[in-house]
């Protein structure tokens, strides 16, 4: 199972992935942290996408993908994340340290990490 960054969802959900990311996630289930489906709902909300929260396809689609809680000992872990960033990508790479996750993403801090398990 991988974890995609909310970047990574969304470039997959419209079909723009590179093609490296369209064969680790071809080969794989998708699982994403519950903070994923805030961050689209905010960027949808501020015109940053165009996605309809209400699209029966999209329902179904994320219906699909393990969404993982937030919970405690996925905030104990951010301290022990060897960078800083937004609070939404902290709880994506805490995610992936918890659960023994590769992360997929494109964000740079996240990819110099050497404690987040990256997908390759």
């Amino acid at each position: 199972m991988l974890n995609l960054d909310t970047h990574i969802l969304l470039y997959a959900l419209v079909g723009e992935l590179t093609p490296r990311e369209r064969r680790l996630l071809s080969g794989d289930s998708w699982s994403i942290s519950a903070i994923s489906l805030w961050e689209i709902t905010k960027l949808a909300q501020l015109g940053r996408v165009e996605i309809d929260l209400d699209d029966g396809e999209l329902t179904r689609v994320l219906s699909r993908i393990q969404t993982w809680p937030i919970t405690l000992d996925i905030c104990r872990a951010i301290p022990t994340l060897d960078f800083r960033s937004d609070p939404a990508d902290e709880l994506i790479a805490a995610t992936s340290i918890v659960h023994r996750l590769p992360l997929v993403t494109r964000d740079r801090k996240i990819a110099r990490s050497r404690c987040v398990p990256l997908a390759r």
